[in-house]
């Protein structure tokens, strides 16, 4: 999921995964959209042991992911589409058409990730 830090030439993305049975949020990264952020998301979901990987058809998935590990398509990733919305409608630096966004990647990172460890673990960190 995007948003953006200033204009939006300077993008921000968040990486999350969630268990595919609960819906529950494993970990998460804010980053650049680069393999390192995907690079960082797996050594959180290491403790896991997690089996199969459902994502999108982006190309860090295909050059990072083992192929008997990856399956690709929209069927798999609803669960985190509908958290993407969640997202969207209550911090509203991460809607597209609006006025409110960050002038920085520090404030855009605390923001979101002061929402999802409320919202997802129910902790502030």
């Amino acid at each position: 999921m995007w948003s953006f830090v200033q204009s939006k030439k300077q993008n921000r993305w968040l990486w999350h995964a969630i268990d595919h049975q609960t819906g529950q949020v494993l970990a998460y990264v804010l980053a650049d959209h680069k393999d390192q952020a995907l690079v960082e998301l797996k050594a959180l979901l290491e403790p896991f042991g997690i089996q199969t990987f459902y994502t999108d058809g982006w190309g860090a998935y295909a050059r990072l992911l083992d192929q008997d590990q990856h399956v690709v398509g929209k069927q798999n990733t609803q669960k985190i589409e509908r958290k993407h919305l969640t997202l969207r409608t209550r911090i509203k630096r991460l809607a597209r058409k609006t006025i409110c966004f960050s002038k920085s990647e520090w404030l855009n990172d605390v923001v979101i990730g002061l929402f999802i460890n409320r919202y997802e673990f129910g902790r502030i960190v």
